[in-house]
């Protein structure tokens, strides 16, 4: 049952929040920094409460390791969700993190000495191909939706690259940060929630930085048009309902992949998360109608083949049917 609610969880909460997070970023494409320390302080002090019980707890791991993985974590959260600044459609946003296998294969080769099947190998390029392809045909977007003089369109341009850029540079800070992990879990033992906590506990004081930002766009989300809440028998911006949504949807898809790696097996959370990617990617680009053309339907399918490739799913279902046929025989 662990496995099942699990799963449930992954589908509902991660799905729930991609819509929720589009809502907002339509109406607000800078917002993503009030997002992100909304998302911080609710489950900081969900594991303040739950996980240090209220601070009488002390940290498992060393805090000052828990420091370093910080600093990588909250630049890579800011930075992802910042690059929607830079005309980053939502669907290429999602296309381009999953090309976290990518990064994650080319720096355990050179940090880890890592060597990998011909099958890995195989993925790789996949994945690479895929992402060049829905990226190449986004940036073909960008020049032609740009209205004005040519020198116009080409700041445009410029601008599309930096946001690229971003998230390149999100993607391989991404990867470090999970081999940071590993050697971390081999060391001192698994402890997901203590590090859960401290990964958005820490952070928060860094978000002094972002405070007029943050305090600008909560003071847009305030002017939008009110909806009546029956709970509160009044009414509250809209824009802040969606924000509420998107905490909640957060917690929920975090707390079901956590439960996922207690319950499975690696490949098993792999495939959940490949699947759950691929559908919020679908919904996104049906619901809300963002251009999608034919060769980003081939981008996108050859991404999620490569990673299907990458986690031997086709190879892991082999030996369970041959041990069927065994099992049969006998």
């Amino acid at each position: 049952m662990g496995t099942v609610v699990a799963i449930i969880l992954v589908f509902v909460g991660c799905c729930s929040n991609v819509v929720s997070l589009e809502l907002l970023v339509r109406d607000f494409p800078g917002c993503g920094n009030i997002v992100t320390f909304a998302q911080f302080v609710f489950i900081a002090l969900e594991g303040f409460i739950f996980e240090t019980k209220l601070g009488r707890k002390g940290p498992a791991i060393p805090i000052r390791n828990y420091v370093i993985m910080v600093t990588m974590f909250f630049t890579v959260s800011v930075i992802n969700n910042y690059a929607l600044n830079f005309n980053i459609a939502m669907p290429l946003h999602m296309i381009f993190r999953s090309g976290s296998l990518i990064a994650n294969m080319v720096l355990g080769i050179i940090i880890l000495k890592k060597r990998y099947s011909a099958s890995k190998y195989v993925s790789i390029v996949l994945i690479s191909a895929g992402i060049f392809i829905c990226t190449i045909m986004s940036a073909k977007q960008v020049n032609m939706s740009q209205e004005g003089s040519e020198e116009e369109g080409f700041h445009a341009f410029l601008h599309w690259l930096v946001g690229i850029a971003m998230l390149t540079f999100a993607l391989l800070m991404s990867a470090r940060m999970g081999i940071f992990q590993e050697t971390l879990y081999k060391k001192y033992g698994k402890h997901s929630r203590e590090a859960l906590f401290y990964n958005h506990f820490l952070p928060l004081p860094g978000f002094l930085l972002l405070s007029s930002d943050i305090y600008k766009h909560a003071v847009l989300f305030s002017h939008t048009a009110p909806v009546l809440v029956p709970v509160i028998d009044g009414r509250v911006p809209v824009m802040w309902i969606y924000l509420l949504v998107n905490i909640i949807t957060q917690y929920v898809c975090i707390r079901g992949v956590f439960i996922l790696t207690t319950e499975c097996a690696s490949l098993t959370v792999t495939l959940v998360v490949t699947l759950r990617k691929f559908l919020s990617l679908i919904f996104s680009i049906v619901y809300f109608q963002n251009p999608f053309t034919p060769w980003h339907w081939l981008g996108t399918a050859v991404v999620f083949v490569g990673t299907l490739l990458y986690t031997e799913v086709w190879g892991g279902v082999t030996p369970s049917s041959s041990r069927k046929k065994k099992k049969k025989a006998q």
